[in-house]
């Protein structure tokens, strides 16, 4: 399946609960022969309506990340999530929940031929959802992140999911310096400068 076939696929996707209550599917954004690719695990509400990943309060942090940490522009890389459509509890679209297993048997398969596509030079798993998924583990993101795995082949670096940086510390976390180290490794992977 190609680029526009995958898309269009995605955007009317009826294949798990989630499609009942969704108001977006956010498919991914950035260039699509990107050499790094950021993994999520779901949309949340603002995503959800705007149809665009990580452009809530997290997502201004990765913006950060990649903008002022990596010296790229947000377009320049590919983000994406393990589902498409935004996972709530109960369905009731309050409160945010990461994707259960039904849901994310159902969607992975978009993700990974967007993998596939995009064919990265390198993945940055966010959090423990994406991290276990892509890497196949039950190990946990506290333990995993730093140390690069491989998917299919290509590089993986797990990190910690911006909104978790957020609720424990914000900009003053000291998780703040673990992203910043894991981020650096994933430059020196693809023989980027390390901005000042």
């Amino acid at each position: 399946m190609d680029w526009n076939s995958l898309k269009a696929a995605a955007l009317g996707c009826k294949k798990c609960r989630l499609c009942e209550t969704r108001n977006t599917v956010v498919f991914g954004e950035g260039n699509p022969s990107a050499r790094v690719m950021f993994i999520g695990e779901g949309p949340g509400k603002t995503e959800d309506e705007t149809g665009r990943p990580f452009v809530g309060r997290a997502g201004e942090l990765l913006t950060r990340i990649i903008e002022n940490g990596m010296g790229l522009a947000r377009k320049d890389v590919y983000i994406a999530n393990i589902v498409k459509c935004r996972p709530t509890v109960e369905q009731k679209g309050f409160k945010d929940r990461p994707p259960d297993p039904e849901e994310t048997s159902a969607c992975s398969p978009y993700l990974i031929r967007q993998i596939q596509l995009i064919a990265p030079e390198a993945i940055v798993t966010l959090g423990n959802p994406s991290t276990r998924f892509l890497l196949q583990t039950s190990t946990g993101i506290t333990k995993m992140r730093g140390i690069w795995s491989h998917y299919n082949g290509i590089p993986v670096m797990p990190t910690y999911h911006p909104s978790y940086v957020l609720r424990n510390g914000g900009e003053k976390s000291p998780l703040r310096r673990d992203v910043w180290d894991d981020i650096k490794k994933v430059l020196e992977k693809l023989n980027l400068p390390i901005p000042g």
